[in-house]
């Protein structure tokens, strides 16, 4: 089979004919890849930023957001069978482990991360196992969702913690109305109260939030400007600031555009939070890390999905075109999610 893969940091990854996945045990699921989502964290990956983090063994297929449909399953699995549509939970996680038992499985002792310390779905076909199953529900289809298992799955996480937060007469403020922006704004749309105000380098881009339900919009420019709008806007400052870029200066932002005892969620990276401690105390503000989701958190997210509550805007690319996709992702050419169709 075709698949994507990472041979060297800070070398293009390769289009290339691998042997196909077989199952290993008995909670093992092979998938008919129908569609791979193209991250910021596939161009961080190849920078080599996770390397120090995940240690993963080069070569091996990038991937982390995949739908499709079941293969083969093991002899222990139940729960799915072969020609079942299926979106991935992005772990593969133990089920034995405390995070597991309580169910975080983003921070499960034992896991593997397809697509970035593991082969991934990039590719034809993979194999995951049946703890990260999710049946689609009728009429949603691998290549409408395959993004939202890890950029919508973590964009509603962010807002999921926050929503006893955003009761009615709160303000959220929104950094970065892309890819994993455009899903946030749809979620604090479906489950939350709060006056909803983005802000984007991009007029395209807040044209989108404003169909998807944003209040209102500030066009980034000037940081000084830009904050003051914020503040304006909000009253003073946000009850929680949403940052969905985490570098080239947005990271620096959020906490600006926040109100005393006002928390920062922290959900793109790749920058650094720079906060004098004394602002820590004396304002009492919380800033809060976002990794991924859990798996009822993906569950939720397919049933807003399927109620037509939130909608991934996709650009599409064949497999092998996939060096062409991460150039439009990393020039900024993309609105919304690139999709990779095998």
């Amino acid at each position: 089979m075709k698949a994507v893969r990472v041979h060297a940091y800070q070398e293009p990854p390769r289009y290339e004919s691998v042997p196909e996945p077989a199952l290993q045990g008995p909670w093992d699921v092979i998938v008919d890849i129908g569609a791979a989502g193209l991250c910021r964290t596939d161009l961080h990956i190849i920078e080599g930023q996770w390397e120090p983090i995940q240690h993963p063994r080069l070569p091996y297929t990038l991937g982390h957001e995949n739908a499709g449909w079941v293969r083969e399953v093991g002899s222990a699995v139940t729960t799915v069978a072969p020609g079942d549509a299926v979106i991935l939970h992005p772990l593969t996680s133990c089920g034995l482990c405390p995070p597991c038992r309580v169910g975080e499985d983003s921070h499960c002792e034992n896991a593997s991360f397809p697509g970035i310390n593991a082969d991934g779905g990039m590719a034809e076909r993979m194999r995951t196992n049946a703890r990260a199953i999710v049946p689609l529900g009728e009429g949603l289809e691998p290549r409408d969702v395959a993004a939202l298992a890890d950029a919508g799955l973590t964009a509603y996480h962010a807002v999921r913690k926050a929503a006893a937060r955003l009761v009615p007469g709160t303000h959220a403020v929104v950094i970065g109305a892309g890819g994993l922006g455009h899903i946030g704004v749809q979620a604090l749309t479906a489950i939350t109260a709060a006056r909803i105000t983005v802000v984007d380098r991009s007029e395209e881009a807040l044209a989108l939030a404003r169909k998807l339900g944003a209040h209102h919009t500030v066009l980034a420019g000037d940081d000084e400007t830009t904050v003051r709008e914020a503040l304006d806007i909000t009253g003073g400052g946000a009850h929680v600031a949403f940052d969905f870029v985490g570098e080239q200066g947005a990271e620096l932002l959020a906490p600006r555009m926040i109100r005393g005892r006002g928390q920062h969620y922290v959900i793109g990276y790749g920058g650094e939070v720079r906060l004098p401690t004394i602002e820590i105390i004396s304002r009492e503000i919380d800033v809060i890390g976002n990794l991924v989701g859990t798996y009822q958190d993906l569950v939720e997210l397919m049933a807003l999905t399927a109620d037509g509550r939130v909608r991934l805007h996709t650009q599409t690319y064949p497999l092998e075109a996939a060096g062409d996709a991460m150039a439009d992702l990393a020039a900024g050419r993309i609105r919304g999610r690139g999709i990779l169709i095998p």
